[in-house]
């Protein structure tokens, strides 16, 4: 698996007019709505001001849980990892995934293919270290990147938990990748999925179904 590697300093640099075009683009993620609600909000969450969560929890939490790991490279994972929804939008986690995959790689080669040379080759490489999870700060990042929207849906009384008809069991399976990155959050999040069931947050199946 390719890992990105930063610029070589005695490389060309691209010129500001060279980037411009990807600059622009990326604004348009500010148009991506997701389904969760920023804490206090009525407004769904827009995929730029995930990516700006993300940076904000692990600036706080990577020296509490993780301070061996490369911390640069895990912001520019989560500030990266979803620029793919500008082409392929934001797909729910606890939907159907089919096409996915093949969605985002096509627009990874399209938007990381405005930057020249190895401006783009890092962007997609820092991109495809997230999708595959295979470093450990590809899989903190990715715990993070689980954890915001459980912690936003516990703060809002599971606001898009509730909308969407999304289960106990759903949320503790679908997320319990989040030890991959770090056992300690996992715990962490564990209690406060057991927690919000207990509040009447997030239904168990079988007293849905009863």
């Amino acid at each position: 698996m390719s890992v990105a590697t930063p610029f070589d300093p005695a490389a060309d640099l691209p010129t500001v007019e060279a980037v411009m075009p990807f600059i622009i683009e990326c604004d348009k993620l500010k148009s991506v709505l997701r389904r969760t609600y920023p804490v206090g909000s009525d407004q769904r969450e827009d995929s730029a001001q995930h990516s700006w969560s993300l940076a904000i929890l692990a600036m706080t939490l990577l020296p509490v849980l993780a301070p061996e790991l490369e911390a640069l490279r895990v912001l520019k994972m989560l500030l990266v990892h979803d620029i793919v929804e500008i082409d392929a939008g934001d797909t729910f986690v606890y939907a159907v995934q089919d096409g996915k995959a093949e969605k985002e790689m096509l627009a990874a080669e399209r938007l990381f293919g405005l930057l020249p040379g190895p401006a783009g080759a890092e962007f997609m490489a820092l991109w495809q270290e997230f999708e595959t999870g295979a470093t450990r700060e590809a899989a903190f990042a990715n715990s993070l990147d689980r954890v915001l929207p459980i912690l936003q849906n516990f703060h809002n009384g599971g606001r898009s938990w509730r909308e969407n008809g999304v289960c106990y069991e759903q949320v503790h399976a679908r997320n319990q990748m989040i030890r991959h990155g770090s056992a300690a959050l996992w715990a962490y999040v564990e209690r406060l999925i057991q927690e919000a069931c207990e509040r009447g947050y997030l239904p168990k199946r079988e007293a849905a179904e009863s």
